[in-house]
C-alpha cells in the first residue's frame, strides 16, 4: 500500500537520459539499460512499430534484449488449452506478431561487421525528437586494426504514409582511406517473446507463426528491392515485407541472403551513405494477392520522394499535432519531457483506420500479447478527444466493427439479445483466459458506452450517432437487463461480475458496474428516444436491424431508477460491493515491499478474501460521474480507497490525483500525478522494458486537464476549476470541443482562456459562465480560492 505519498518530487533520472523538454537523448552505451531504452526509443505510427534497437542489431544476451518490429491488429492464434474445462470460456487467444526486421543496417571495415556488443565504441549519442520524430544516433568505432570510423544513421517511421519507415545510414572514415561495405537486408529470424511466469510480460505462443511463402531479391537486374511474402500459420493473414536501398555514391552490390552489400572506396573524411526504405503490407487491409504489389508501389513512392523529404513529412505532421495537443509546463524540463514523451508515444501507437485500436503496451512491445482493453475509452479516448477528434472517432469504429463478435460473445454466455464486448481482444474474440478477472469485467459494455456520450457531448457529431454510436450503445445496453434483477425491496442487482479493481473478483454489486450500468441505460433510452423524434427513418433502421422494442426502453429506464448503489451509513462512504467492507483488511504493515505486486505473489483466492484493492474504481466512478457525487461524499470514499489500494495497476495513480485535485487535497494530487507522468522514462513499474503503458501516459494528460484544470463535461455543459502546483509557475493547454480551439493558459494570478479556432465557445469557470467568439476571444480570470 501507498500509506503515504513522496511529495518531494525531485525525480531521479536513472535511466540515463538528460532531461530535456522536446526530446530523450542518451550520451553514453550501456548495456544495462539497452533493454529499457529499446521501448523508449521506439518509433511508430499507429499501425507499425519498430522498437529502439540499434540498426545494426540487438545488444545483450539471451533476455536482455529484444528485437521487435511490430504491426498494431496484425496477429495469429492459437487455441487456449484448459487442463480443466468450462462451458463458454475463452477458446482462441490473439497475439501480435513480432514481424521480419526490415531495418537492418550495418558498416563493415576489412571484413569486421560492426555490432555494439562486440566492438571497441568511443563515442555514443542517441536522440529521439518529438518535434522532427526522427531517432538519429552517432557513433563512432574503432576496429581491431586501429581504424576509426563515424557512423551516424537516422530514422523515422512516417506518420503519413501508414505502410512506410526509412533509415539514412552513413559511414565516415576518420583516420583512412579505404573500403566500406555497408550490408542492408531484412532479418527474418524473429520470435515472440515467451511470457514465462509473467502474465503481463508476453505470449505462450508455441512454435514459429510467420511461414515464408516467397522472397525476391531485385525485381529486375541492377535493382536493390527485396520482397519477402508470409503468411500465419492460423489467422490466415498474407504479410509482405518489402525494402530498397539506394546508396549515395556508385558502388560495387552484391546480393547478400535477403538484401544487398555496398561496396565503395571512401576518402578519409568523406561519407558513403544508403538510405534504405521499408514497407509493410497485410492482407488485413487489402486482398491476399494485393499485399506485394502494394508494398512495392509504396516502396517506389517513399523512394522517389528520398528521405529528406520523408522527413520534412515527419516534422510538418508533428508540427500539426503539437499546434493542437501540446502540454507545456514552466518550471520543471524533466516533468515537460515525460509529459511530450506521453504523449508523442500515445501518437506513434494509436490505430486510426477504425479497424484498430491501441494495446496496452502500443506498439512498444509484446506485453499484454498486443491486446486491446478499456484503457481506451476510459483513459486513452479522451486525450485524442479534445486534440484529434478524428482519431477519437476511428477508435469508436473500431468498436462498431467488434460488434458482430460481441454479439457472438454474448450468446456464448447466455444472452438471447445484445452484445457484450471481451475484456482483452485483437479482432473481437474474447482472449482472456482467466474469467474472473477477465471476462466477468462486464464494465466494459459501459465503458464503450461512456465514451460514445462523451464523444456525442464534445463533438455533437449525431450522424455518427445515427450510423453507427446507436447501434453500439443498444446493443450493449441490452447485457444489463440480461444480467440483472430485482431482489426483494425491488432494487435492480447486477450480480457475479467485477469491477475495475482486478484484486476483487466475482462480486454482487460492484458499485462501479452498477453506477456506470445506470449511466448506460439512461443514455441509451435517451438515444433511442431522440434518434427516434430527430431521424425516424435511421431510428426504423436501427430498430429493425436489432428487433428493439418499446418495452426495452421502459425496463432500462425502470431498472436505471431501482439500481442497487451500494452504501455504508456508518462510514459514510459508498461500498465497493456488496461484500467488501466485511472482509479481513489486508495486512500492509506485515507486507514485504518486495512482494509487490501481489499478484506475482499470492495465489487470486488470497487476495479476494482481503480488504484491498489494485487501483481505483470506486475512486474511478467519482471521475466519471462526477456530478452525481458531492465533495464530502468524495473526500470520504477517497479518505478510505487512499487507504486499501496498492497501485499496483498503472491506471491508478492518475485517477486518485484528479480527485485529490478535486477535493482539496493538493500535495496527493500532486504526488500521484508524478507517479504517472514519468512512470514510463523512470520505469517506476520496472516492466517497461516490455513496453510501455499507454493508459498510465494517457492519465498525464487528464491529470492535467482533469485535475489541475477542474475540466469536465457532461449534461451541464463544459467547465473549469483551475489550480496552480506549488511547484509550478503555469501551465498551458488545448481542448477541441463542438469544433472550438480552446486554449487554456493558467499562472499564479488567473486563468486566460483564448479562443483559437472556430465560431464560438460556451463554459463555465469557478461558475461564471464565459462565452467567447470572433469578437471577444480571450478573457482572463481569478483562479478558485
Amino acid at each position: 500500500m501507498k500509506d503515504d505519498i513522496d511529495n518531494t518530487n525531485d525525480i531521479d533520472n536513472n535511466n540515463g537520459l538528460a532531461a530535456e523538454p522536446w526530446r530523450i537523448r542518451e550520451d553514453t552505451l550501456e548495456s544495462s539499460r539497452a533493454f529499457l531504452h529499446e521501448t523508449l526509443f521506439t518509433l511508430g505510427n499507429g499501425w507499425i512499430g519498430m522498437r529502439g534497437t540499434p540498426d545494426e542489431g540487438t545488444v545483450g544476451g539471451a533476455g536482455d534484449t529484444l528485437e521487435g518490429t511490430y504491426l498494431n491488429g496484425f496477429h495469429d492464434t492459437e487455441a487456449i488449452r484448459y487442463p480443466e474445462n468450462a462451458y463458454g470460456l475463452a477458446r482462441i487467444n490473439e497475439f501480435m506478431l513480432n514481424v521480419p526486421n526490415a531495418k537492418r543496417i550495418a558498416a563493415v571495415i576489412d571484413g569486421e561487421r560492426f555490432a555494439l556488443d562486440a566492438c571497441n565504441v568511443l563515442a555514443w549519442e542517441r536522440t529521439l525528437d518529438f518535434r522532427t520524430g526522427l531517432l538519429e544516433r552517432t557513433v563512432e568505432w574503432e576496429t581491431a586494426s586501429g581504424k576509426r570510423v563515424r557512423i551516424a544513421s537516422r530514422r523515422l517511421v512516417s506518420l503519413g504514409r501508414k505502410h512506410v519507415a526509412a533509415i539514412e545510414y552513413a559511414v565516415t572514415p576518420l583516420n583512412f582511406s579505404g573500403a566500406v561495405r555497408i550490408v542492408a537486408d531484412i532479418d527474418a529470424d524473429v520470435t515472440n517473446l515467451q511470457a514465462g511466469d509473467d502474465p503481463r510480460v508476453g505470449s505462450a505462443l508455441t512454435g514459429a507463426s510467420l511461414i515464408e511463402t516467397q522472397r525476391k531479391v531485385g525485381s529486375e537486374p541492377g535493382a536493390h528491392d527485396v520482397l519477402l511474402l508470409q503468411r500465419t500459420r492460423h489467422s490466415g493473414f498474407t504479410l509482405a515485407t518489402a525494402t530498397d536501398a539506394v546508396p549515395s555514391s556508385a558502388a560495387r552490390v552484391e546480393q547478400v541472403g535477403l538484401g544487398h552489400a555496398f561496396d565503395a572506396d571512401v576518402a578519409q573524411g568523406a561519407t558513403f551513405t544508403v538510405h534504405k526504405y521499408v514497407a509493410y503490407a497485410s492482407s488485413r487491409d487489402m486482398a491476399a494477392d494485393a499485399v506485394g504489389p502494394h508494398a512495392h508501389a509504396e516502396l517506389a513512392q517513399a523512394r522517389a520522394a528520398g528521405f529528406d523529404a520523408l522527413a520534412r513529412e515527419q516534422a510538418g505532421y508533428l508540427a500539426r499535432f503539437w499546434e493542437d495537443a501540446d502540454v507545456a509546463i514552466a518550471g520543471d524540463d524533466a516533468l515537460q519531457q515525460g509529459v511530450h514523451f506521453n504523449q508523442f508515444h500515445l501518437l506513434q501507437s494509436v490505430g486510426r483506420d477504425g479497424k484498430t485500436n491501441i494495446a496496452a503496451k502500443g506498439v512498444t512491445g509484446e506485453g499484454y500479447e498486443g491486446h486491446y482493453f478499456w484503457d481506451t475509452e476510459i483513459y486513452v479516448f479522451p486525450f485524442f478527444l479534445y486534440s484529434r477528434p478524428e482519431i477519437a472517432r476511428a477508435l469508436l469504429q473500431y468498436r462498431y466493427n467488434g460488434l458482430p463478435k460481441a454479439r457472438e460473445r454474448a450468446r456464448q454466455m447466455a444472452h438471447a439479445k445484445g452484445a457484450l464486448y471481451p475484456w482483452r481482444t485483437i479482432a473481437g474474440e474474447e482472449c482472456s483466459a482467466y474469467f474472473p478477472a477477465g471476462t466477468a469485467q462486464y464494465h466494459i459494455n459501459a465503458d464503450v458506452a461512456y465514451s460514445i456520450r462523451l464523444y456525442l457531448l464534445a463533438t455533437g457529431d449525431f450522424d455518427f450517432m445515427a450510423e453507427q454510436g446507436a447501434e453500439i450503445v443498444l446493443e450493449t445496453a441490452r447485457i444489463w437487463t440480461g444480467i440483472g434483477s430485482y431482489d426483494r425491496a425491488h432494487r435492480f442487482c447486477i450480480n457475479a461480475v467485477t469491477g475495475p479493481d482486478e484484486y476483487t473478483a466475482i462480486v454482487n454489486n460492484n458499485y462501479y458496474t452498477n453506477a456506470m450500468a445506470r449511466m448506460h441505460m439512461t443514455f441509451a433510452a435517451d438515444v433511442a428516444e431522440r434518434l427516434r423524434a430527430e431521424r425516424p427513418a435511421d431510428y426504423a433502421r436501427v430498430a429493425h436491424a436489432i428487433g428493439l422494442e418499446d418495452a426495452e426502453i421502459q425496463a432500462w429506464r425502470a431498472a436505471s431508477a431501482a439500481m442497487r448503489l451500494p452504501y455504508d451509513d456508518a462510514l459514510g462512504i459508498h461500498e465497493q460491493d456488496d461484500s467488501f467492507l466485511s472482509k479481513k483488511p489486508w495486512d500492509f504493515a506485515n507486507t514485504p515491499k518486495e512482494n509487490y505486486p501481489l499478484l506475482l505473489h499470492y495465489h487470486p483466492l488470497v487476495i479476494y478474501r482481503h480488504q484491498v484493492c489494485k487501483q481505483a474504481d470506486v475512486v474511478l466512478a467519482l471521475l466519471l460521474l462526477s456530478n452525481q457525487f458531492s465533495l464530502d461524499d468524495k473526500r470520504r470514499d477517497f479518505d478510505f480507497y487512499e487507504g486499501v489500494t496498492t497501485h499496483d495497476s498503472s491506471l491508478s495513480s492518475c485517477i486518485f490525483s484528479i480527485v485529490a485535485s478535486e477535493i482539496g487535497y493538493r500535495d496527493k494530487a500532486y504526488g500521484y500525478f508524478m507517479e504517472t507522468a514519468r512512470l514510463d522514462l523512470d520505469n517506476t513499474h520496472a516492466n517497461t522494458q516490455y513496453g510501455v503503458h499507454t493508459a498510465a501516459m494517457a492519465g498525464t494528460w487528464l491529470g492535467v486537464a482533469y485535475g489541475f484544470a477542474g475540466m469536465r463535461l457532461d449534461d451541464a455543459g463544459l467547465r473549469f476549476a483551475p489550480t496552480l502546483p506549488d511547484r509550478w509557475t503555469g501551465y498551458r493547454f488545448k481542448a477541441q470541443v463542438r469544433g472550438a480551439l480552446l486554449e487554456v493558459a493558467v499562472d499564479g494570478t488567473g486563468t486566460d482562456y483564448r479562443l483559437l479556432r472556430g465560431a464560438g465557445l460556451t463554459f463555465a469557470h469557478a461558475g461564471t459562465t464565459i462565452a467567447l467568439d470572433a469578437q471577444r476571444a480571450h478573457i482572463r480570470m481569478e483562479n478558485p480560492q
